[in-house]
């Protein structure tokens, strides 16, 4: 992602909606929080305030440039939106998580809401795991 696609989707490229965008494309994790990409400015000599994090990210949501997820009591974290569909994993005991694509999930849901007269508009799905215990 670009500035061209600040852009493109409705938003002047300023300096710290660009850093912002380097640091969620750069990030080994996928799933990033406000005050990781805050501290990862932090540490890059930006001087950009948590409160510009919180309302760059909002705004990215709003112009799809990125996912929310909410995975644990209220703690939201971002992904770039590549477009396409991917569900979660997240594991109860570290935190990590986890993307999958699954087909046959796609398409039971997809029965489940015709089931019931409807036509499935999208969905979100999170399963909480956790390791398996060694017999």
């Amino acid at each position: 992602m670009e500035s061209k696609d600040l852009k493109t989707a409705g938003l002047k490229a300023t300096l710290p909606r660009i850093r912002i965008l380097e640091i969620l494309e750069a990030s080994e994790n996928k799933h990033v929080s406000a005050e990781d990409v805050y501290k990862a400015l932090l540490h890059a000599g930006e001087e950009v305030g948590l409160a510009t994090v919180y309302r760059v990210l909002t705004q990215f949501e709003q112009a799809g440039l990125v996912q929310r997820h909410n995975f644990d009591s209220g703690h939201s974290v971002f992904e770039i939106d590549h477009g396409g569909h991917h569900d979660h994993m997240v594991c109860i005991k570290t935190g990590k998580v986890i993307e999958f694509e699954n087909e046959e999930i796609e398409q039971l849901q997809e029965k489940i809401a015709a089931a019931h007269g409807y036509t499935l508009a999208g969905h979100n799905l999170v399963l909480y795991v956790k390791p398996k215990e060694s017999d």
